[in-house]
């Protein structure tokens, strides 16, 4: 499936392009909210396996509706060496369609459902996981990106 072109801003004073950019495939995670433990805990997994993702000609990028400052705090905080994208608005989570009515301590809230799109560097959508749950989620994309030519 052929993606829109969009582009969003994210950390380190950058600006997300869809379109040109210079890896063989882009691993885009959407999690619900910097600093809460599922979110923490799927960032560290994909911090820690960088290298295995790089070698593969992977990109990661991380995006939530947080806004860039709190990103940016999240990102210092963990040592994330990878860029994180602010969507407060829900462009890009409504383009992905990640954005879902959940049950939160018994509440109805509408939020960011945890998903992982590979993309590739032509800009089609490759691989999807919806519904993610954090432990192994990682090591499954590695997977995916091993079976690629």
């Amino acid at each position: 499936m052929q993606l829109a072109n969009f582009s969003a801003a994210m950390t380190g004073n950058q600006t997300f392009e869809l379109a040109g950019r210079p890896a063989k495939y882009t691993v885009l995670y959407f999690y619900p909210k910097d600093n809460t433990p599922g979110c923490t805990t799927e960032s560290l997994a994909f911090r820690d396996h960088l290298d295995q993702f790089t070698a593969l000609g992977a990109q990661v990028v991380g995006l939530s509706r947080d806004s860039l400052r709190s990103h940016e705090s999240f990102k210092a905080k963990l040592g994330l060496p990878f860029e994180l994208i602010s969507d407060p608005e829900e462009a890009v989570c409504n383009q992905f369609g990640v954005m879902k009515m959940k049950n939160m301590y018994g509440k109805k809230v509408r939020g960011v459902e945890r998903s992982t799109f590979v993309i590739d560097a032509d800009g089609k959508l490759v691989k999807e996981w919806r519904s993610v749950k954090v432990n192994d989620h990682v090591d499954e994309v590695l997977e995916f990106l091993k079976t690629q030519p």
